[in-house]
């Protein structure tokens, strides 16, 4: 049960992740490396804020704002700078290692027995007796599901419909008198505001802060997307948020199974990687047979 739960809790933290990756990746086909930066300041800020007795509840939209930001950034390096999608993110990503060793002061920083999301007075008062070993799992489905249905809300807004336009096709938005690069900035900020968020929450489920803990995020978060994507796509009544949020709870599944069965928790980043190569050589097949079909 421990191991469900932890696969649960993880799968849905990440999942966030997976949504804003979902956006730049899927929607406006954009390679954005920013993540893997913007992971570790959402988790620096938590740290941080916790430890000086800021109400963890309000960590959340700091870090979500923080997110934006530096999702903006990107945008503005990438659309006004013109320099290329993927030097954009990489040029980010490299500036927030500095951003979060500056915020933090160090490498590590546990928040163990300081007030968090997961264990606080309400907390206690709430989940008693039976409930308690569910507590953490809940908390991370009820914030889930939040940003899942405000981000298909937004979806569902012209904003929303532009944005899917521009990853489609940019002439057409150019066409209606639309800035393509504005809606690229909005998009690429929300993305990384989930990603943001995401790393707050894991370093406050996690108790700790480490500077190395964004290494990788972008791997995770395509390889969630792909899989959900993937084994989800012919269920028509799913939504995609749908899809890639149980993606990434098969994908914490597949690596625990992996490090249960014996293989070390330091394999952990080869098995990623392998994970997503099976994913991507996979995906590739269907596309090629489809091609000749």
């Amino acid at each position: 049960m421990t191991l469900v739960l932890s696969v649960l809790e993880q799968g849905m933290i990440y999942a966030i992740m997976a949504l804003g990756i979902y956006i730049t990746y899927t929607i406006l086909d954009f390679p954005d490396l920013t993540v893997d930066g913007s992971f570790p300041l959402g988790a620096a800020i938590s740290a941080v804020l916790i430890t000086k007795g800021v109400n963890p509840i309000l960590t959340l939209l700091i870090s979500f704002l923080a997110g934006v930001a530096a999702g903006t950034l990107t945008g503005l390096i990438h659309v006004k700078l013109k320099v290329r999608d993927l030097l954009s993110g990489i040029i980010m990503m490299t500036a927030l290692y500095t951003v979060n060793l500056r915020i933090v002061g160090r490498a590590n920083v546990p928040i163990y027995n300081m007030t968090t999301l997961f264990d606080n007075a309400l907390v206690k008062k709430i989940f008693t007796g039976s409930l308690a070993p569910f507590a953490n799992t809940i908390i991370i489905l009820v914030i889930t599901l939040i940003m899942k249905f405000l981000l298909d809300w937004y979806m569902s807004t012209k904003s929303g419909y532009l944005l899917r336009a521009v990853g489609d096709n940019e002439t057409i938005v150019t066409s209606m008198g639309v800035d393509k690069g504005v809606i690229k900035i909005i998009g690429l900020a929300i993305a990384n505001g989930l990603v943001t968020l995401s790393g707050c929450i894991f370093a406050q489920q996690q108790r700790y802060f480490d500077i190395s803990m964004g290494t990788g995020t972008m791997v995770i978060g395509l390889a969630s997307v792909i899989i959900g994507i993937s084994l989800l796509k012919k269920v028509s009544f799913i939504r995609v948020t749908t899809s890639v949020i149980i993606g990434s709870i098969i994908y914490k599944a597949c690596v625990a199974i992996a490090i249960k069965l014996g293989m070390p928790s330091s394999d952990l980043k080869m098995i990623t990687a392998v994970l997503f190569l099976v994913i991507l050589v996979l995906g590739m097949d269907r596309k090629k047979r489809k091609k000749v079909a």
